[in-house]
């Protein structure tokens, strides 16, 4: 279809150059990008966390305070071990499940202190994480939610854009990851709505709000902060449980 296509457009120009330009304008509008697959501000890069920006999320959590828990989500909470927080407890103790190098999902994966990078096309957003070479795919193509698969690690995002505001949905994730690395718990019924902005062209700013009828009495808001740096996404991947407890006890036994 392609070789057809140029192979018209060569004729056109050749047979008929006394309308060249006109031909010209005419075929670059033919092929010209769809409008609903245009985007509305360009997050293109490499990003790292700000953390004096004034954002609310910490380094292990959405915020200072517990979120306004469900007795359901509580109960899960009170038998989570973290290695963060009030909490925490050593490494050789905990049943976060990053230890087992499983996924942190949505929206966990922004409180590890690991960059991104941003990679935009037609219709999707690729956000590609240093932290276990995860990928995320946002599509902003006008689809809805897929109904054809079970709830994934990272979830289903689709997105569209509010003039230079990315907003986008999640949802469908798996209920045995935590909302954040100090054993906030969640459903299969967590929704995540991020909205991407840029506060200038090398400051990204995320709001964040994240609902669920299960675990949650009401959202929990917060936000995240990036600052773009010059920096290559590495290769990293997780370490088994073993690893990270002798990397915990070179740090305590260090003098």
């Amino acid at each position: 279809m392609r070789k057809y296509f140029f192979f018209m457009l060569s004729f056109l120009l050749i047979g008929c150059g006394q309308n060249t330009s006109q031909n010209i304008n005419d075929a670059a509008e033919a092929v010209s990008v769809d409008p609903a697959l245009e985007h509305g501000a360009d997050f293109s890069g490499v990003w790292t966390r700000d953390n004096g920006a004034g954002a609310r999320a910490h380094n292990s959590s959405w915020s200072w305070e517990i979120p306004d828990m469900t007795p359901w989500a509580r109960e899960q909470f009170d038998v989570h071990l973290p290695t963060f927080g009030a909490r925490a407890v050593a490494v050789a103790d905990t049943n976060d499940p990053v230890y087992e190098c499983y996924p942190p999902g949505t929206p966990r994966i922004y409180l590890h202190p690991f960059p991104m990078e941003i990679l935009q096309m037609p219709g999707r957003i690729l956000l590609i994480y240093e932290y276990d070479g995860i990928m995320r795919n946002i599509y902003t193509d006008g689809r809805e939610h897929r109904d054809d698969i079970g709830v994934t690690w990272m979830g289903d995002s689709i997105g569209y854009w509010d003039q230079d505001v990315l907003v986008v949905e999640t949802r469908n994730m798996r209920d045995d990851t935590w909302i954040d690395r100090e054993g906030v718990p969640h459903s299969e019924e967590m929704t995540v709505i991020e909205r991407f902005q840029l506060r200038d062209e090398n400051s990204l700013w995320i709001d964040i709000e994240i609902t669920d009828p299960v675990a949650l009495n009401t959202p929990w808001v917060t936000s995240q902060a990036y600052r773009k740096t010059d920096w290559t996404i590495e290769e990293f991947k997780c370490m088994d449980n073993v690893s990270f407890a002798a990397w915990e006890d070179q740090i305590l036994e260090y003098d």
